[in-house]
């Protein structure tokens, strides 16, 4: 996948994210790529919290991930992301690389939808703060 990243941010991996194994458990990835998707929404100016209180909500629908070489307690890594649209989803592209020798380390495909007042809807707030981002592409 050609993926064409808009955000990107550096990480650590802490202690206790690991397993008896040593390498990062498999449902840390989904909070290292959902604090990506969230600083991402503060540099388009949107506060998730405060769309929440608007009565826009932005939620997961559909997730693929691919895990591919372990991270370990201290590892750097660099958590990068890629936004399309398909319909009236919002599909986020996340990579996550080790920082030391730039290895694929996570692969995630990450479908959001947006529930306006509990129904599905657009937000207006989304769309203008993603447009300058947005690769339209067929559903």
């Amino acid at each position: 996948m050609n993926t064409k990243y808009i955000f990107e941010t550096r990480m650590l991996v802490r202690d206790y994210e690991c397993d008896i194994e040593g390498i990062v458990n498999n449902a840390n990835y989904l909070h290292y790529i959902e604090h990506t998707r969230h600083l991402f929404l503060k540099q388009c100016g949107l506060s998730f919290a405060e769309m929440h209180r608007k009565g826009v909500d932005a939620v997961v629908a559909r997730m693929n991930l691919q895990y591919k070489a372990p991270l370990r307690c201290d590892d750097e890594f660099i958590s990068r992301m890629g936004l399309t649209k398909e319909g009236i989803k919002y599909v986020f592209h996340h990579d996550i690389f080790r920082a030391s020798d730039n290895q694929l380390s996570f692969r995630g495909k990450v479908e959001l939808v947006c529930l306006v007042n509990g129904s599905l809807g657009t937000s207006e707030d989304y769309e203008r703060a993603f447009e300058q981002y947005m690769k339209k592409t067929e559903a």
